[in-house]
């Protein structure tokens, strides 16, 4: 499902235009990314938690050459699932 389908499902669950809908999905997005931008954690009951995971700078090797490079310290977004959700799936 893309963007573009989910506005036009959330539309039509809850009875708005799809301009309206896609302004309260693009709030949603902006709230939830700035929290995470904040290094928030974003916990939705029942769906999962959005967190940020930072990841130190360590020693690689190129697959290619064999040779060791430098991995620079970076941040990713985690998502885990809540227990709900993991059950949904692994019945």
């Amino acid at each position: 499902m893309n963007k573009k389908q989910l506005v036009a499902k959330i539309s039509s669950t809850l009875g708005q235009s799809k301009a309206d809908a896609e302004r309260t999905f693009d709030s949603i997005t902006t709230i939830i990314l700035d929290a995470l931008k904040n290094d928030d954690t974003v916990k939705i009951a029942g769906f999962g938690t959005y967190k940020v995971a930072k990841r130190k700078a360590r020693v690689g090797r190129n697959p290619r050459t064999g040779e060791s490079i430098q991995i620079a310290a970076s941040q990713k977004v985690k998502f885990l699932p809540a227990k709900s959700l993991k059950e949904m799936f692994n019945r």
